[in-house]
């Protein structure tokens, strides 16, 4: 058989996409986005920018991706109403940068 020029053969083994692998870190577990970049191996920003397309999927599907928001450690103020996947920068009422990272599960 011919090969043909510009084309590589496929190979045999199926391997899952960035997004795959994001749903099956997070199946049964509770991480944030540094964690799951540091499991998946990609940037925390491109984590946060699969976590919208998961979320628009995993819907579909039945599943849910629940995320636990953020919350300042200085004053307590939870981001509850927050849209927006990422860390916010500041917290509203006291100002505090002491933010920790919204958390991430599939269920």
């Amino acid at each position: 058989m011919r090969k043909r020029p510009g084309r590589e053969p496929v190979p045999a083994e199926h391997l899952d996409t960035v997004r795959h692998d994001i749903i099956h870190a997070l199946d049964g577990r509770t991480l944030s986005a540094l964690e799951i970049s540091a499991e998946v191996s990609v940037s925390e920003k491109e984590v946060y920018e699969h976590l919208g397309h998961i979320m628009k999927s995993l819907s579909g599907a039945g599943r849910v991706l629940h995320v636990t928001p953020a919350e300042c450690l200085k004053c307590g103020f939870v981001f509850k109403k927050r849209d927006r996947l990422k860390k916010p920068g500041r917290c509203p009422l006291c100002r505090g940068e002491q933010i920790q990272e919204p958390l991430f599960s599939v269920q």
